[in-house]
């Protein structure tokens, strides 16, 4: 026969030194953050769509077997299913084109006119050798 020993003082010694481990008299001591769903905003509003490629292959893949099994109904539920992370992933695709497109606006814009300061500066030593050299040939 197989006796089991009563640990339970042994574990509340090594709770009480452990920092992280709050008893139940504990808990109430300290506020939280967190109210109760009060300005509640998701992150990302919406499901979880990083996936969306793999989501749009899983379904046309079950409304195909739902096809080949004579459930059109079923069937056309999928297709509907992929096409809305289509629909999605087209979204995600206009709106990084977007940013693309406004960070090389951006880059393009810094580039001329750091380009154009720099003709600037050029025309200026042109014009300054320029003087010098006519200085120079008066003073001979």
């Amino acid at each position: 026969m197989v006796t089991f020993r009563n640990n339970n003082g042994r574990r509340n010694t090594f709770r009480r030194n452990d920092r992280n481990f709050k008893s139940n008299g504990d808990r109430n001591r300290y506020s939280n953050n967190f109210s109760n769903n009060e300005n509640f905003q998701r992150k990302v509003p919406g499901r979880n769509n990083h996936n969306a490629p793999k989501l749009i292959e899983k379904y046309n893949n079950l409304a195909r077997e739902a096809l080949s099994s004579g459930d059109k109904i079923l069937s056309e539920n999928y297709f509907q299913h992929a096409d809305h992370f289509t629909r999605i992933l087209n979204e995600k695709g206009i709106q990084k084109k977007s940013i693309y497109n406004d960070r090389n606006s951006i880059e393009e814009n810094n580039s001329t006119e750091i380009n154009k300061k720099k003709i600037e500066t050029l025309d200026k030593k042109d014009k300054d050798i320029n003087d010098l050299d006519k200085a120079h040939s008066e003073a001979n």
